[in-house]
């Protein structure tokens, strides 16, 4: 993805340092809670009365988790782009904007983390309107989900 539109990346330590990607990946985006799943319930009929495409609820939370994914498998609501033994890349293409998330693990001086970074590049003024209603919930639900992650021992 070229010249993005919007990025960001948190950085947290991982008190599990052998969890793999996929592991790192359920444990930030397979906990949101029950307010969180509302809001992204909520954002989704919105877009689908705009004509966007969602994925099936069923593919929103806690579905089912596949024993191993490879590129091409969905993951949680996205499809993925990339996976090796340090990153994870998915995400979606869409008319309005192309939308990335990475889970990258890191060993750093004996200390393992987990980066997890969003990039956005958006393709037409509705991409743009969309991306300026989303980030003031992005930015902090993100971060929000892995304090949560940390909190709870997941990472």
């Amino acid at each position: 993805m070229s010249a993005a539109s919007y990025r960001d990346s948190h950085r947290a330590p991982l008190t599990h340092p052998s969890a793999g990607v996929v592991d790192l990946f359920f444990a930030v985006f397979g906990h949101h809670p029950a307010w969180m799943k509302a809001a992204i319930r909520a954002r989704n009929r919105v877009v689908r009365a705009l004509g966007l495409q969602v994925p099936a609820e069923s593919n929103q939370f806690d579905g089912p988790r596949r024993a191993a994914y490879r590129v091409g498998d969905t993951i949680g609501r996205w499809p993925i782009f990339l996976l090796n033994e340090q990153e994870l890349i998915a995400g979606r293409d869409s008319s309005h904007l192309d939308f990335r998330v990475s889970v990258l693990r890191q060993v750093q001086d004996g200390q393992a983390w987990v980066t997890i970074s969003t990039v956005c590049k958006v393709h037409n003024r509705f991409g743009k309107a969309y991306l300026r209603c989303v980030l003031p919930f992005h930015r902090p639900g993100l971060k929000f989900i892995i304090r949560r992650a940390m909190r709870a021992g997941r990472l």
